[in-house]
């Protein structure tokens, strides 16, 4: 693979990763209680991070551990802010049956995740 497309095909596979750690590993509860309950946000995202370390490290390796630690703890540190501030506006439209302002909300949450995702892939590749 041609070295300047690699970096848009790890990016592609971060969004698989990110999809199956936000969607697919979150379960009823944490979606349901995380804009009230503290314990379920941080359970989220402790299964969102450990897909995130486990995804990212087939895709880039594991030579240089410490660049990937990095990259996991910024992403479960951004993912934590983005889904504390997100999930409480959301919940809000939900419980009034908002539901364009609801799916606004979530659509922007995963655009912050992957902004967030785009800018931390960045640093991960200078520093390997």
């Amino acid at each position: 693979m041609s070295s300047t497309l690699a970096p848009l095909w790890q990016m592609a596979g971060l969004l698989v990763v990110h999809w199956i750690g936000d969607f697919v590993l979150q379960s009823s509860w944490m979606a349901e209680n995380k804009s009230d309950r503290l314990d379920a946000l941080i359970a989220h995202v402790i299964t969102y991070s450990i897909t995130l370390a486990v995804g990212a490290g087939v895709i880039f390796g594991i030579a240089r551990p410490g660049a990937l630690v990095s990259f996991v703890i910024a992403n479960a540190l951004l993912h934590m802010a983005v889904d504390f501030t997100t999930s409480r506006i959301a919940a809000r439209f939900w419980r009034s049956g908002q539901w364009r302002a609801f799916f606004i909300v979530v659509g922007a949450d995963q655009l912050l995740h992957q902004i967030c995702l785009a800018l931390t892939l960045s640093m991960l590749i200078k520093q390997t």
